[in-house]
């Protein structure tokens, strides 16, 4: 819990910051702020080299921009946040009508987030439904429990987590997502690359995060072949700084993807089609 915590509190830190940007931020989070105490800004400070402020901002809106194109492209009106976190979107997005969104992450996390929002009154803007489970556990039930049916087309939000986890835990995860993912499911995802994970731009973040217990250790050079292992097809991959990802804001070059060993972050709309 207490890691899973660490994450949530900085990456909150982080939507708090781009939100509280004097000139044209890329989304609005009012709620981040009391969302990333106690640790989250001194976390942000101990992490925030190598564009990771960058990073997250553009991370945030490319979700949120995926969650409506997602949604309307698949028709899907059940979306579920895996690892949810800190996350805010049920509250700040404009969602279609008919739409369940459902959270999944630690009950003692979901407390504490439903108690600083209650403090807010923040209102839902959709029906939510808070899904407490250990995602290293059976969850599945717990999620069918709290009203996911799998016969309907579901968009699958996973952000932030692949990092966190071996290539085969990530690969299992991405595979059981895909046993109740009816036709026409979507899923958006990112991954770090395995050159990102071996980049000396990348050394000291990577070394705090060890440090802190919370280490990252999966990335992949080809999310397109992994995704398709898992019976996900990629629909849209974009790197930070790119048209749609963030352009203008990414404060580095995007290197062609012929480039091998350039250091990378993808973020990914796919859909599932099977194995």
């Amino acid at each position: 819990m207490e890691a899973v915590s660490y994450t949530a509190q900085w990456t909150a830190a982080a939507r708090a910051v781009e939100s509280e940007r004097a000139e044209e931020p890329l989304f609005d989070d009012p709620y981040a702020r009391d969302l990333a105490a106690p640790r989250g800004f001194e976390l942000l400070d101990k992490y925030g080299g190598g564009g990771l402020l960058h990073f997250i901002a553009i991370r945030t809106r490319y979700f949120d921009d995926s969650v409506e194109v997602l949604l309307r492209d698949s028709g899907a009106r059940q979306v579920v946040f895996v690892a949810a976190g800190m996350d805010t979107r049920a509250y700040r997005l404009p969602w279609p009508d008919g739409t369940t969104v459902y959270e999944v992450d630690h009950t003692a996390l979901m407390e504490e987030k439903a108690r600083r929002l209650g403090a807010r009154d923040a209102r839902p803007a959709t029906e939510r439904r808070e899904v407490g489970a250990d995602l290293a556990q059976e969850w599945l039930p717990e999620l069918r429990r709290a009203g996911f049916d799998p016969e309907r087309p579901t968009l699958w939000i996973a952000e932030g987590l692949m990092f966190f986890l071996t290539r085969d835990q990530a690969a299992d995860l991405l595979a059981l997502l895909g046993t109740v993912s009816a036709p026409g499911s979507r899923l958006a995802v990112d991954f770090a690359s395995r050159a990102l994970l071996r980049s000396p731009f990348s050394r000291e973040f990577l070394t705090a995060l060890r440090e802190d217990g919370t280490p990252w250790q999966f990335g992949t050079d080809e999310p397109e072949e992994f995704l398709a292992s898992t019976g996900w097809k990629v629909r849209d991959l974009k790197e930070p700084g790119q048209p749609g990802a963030g352009e203008g804001r990414w404060p580095y070059e995007v290197q062609p993807r012929e480039r091998r060993g350039s250091p990378r972050s993808w973020l990914v709309r796919a859909e599932f089609v099977g194995r």
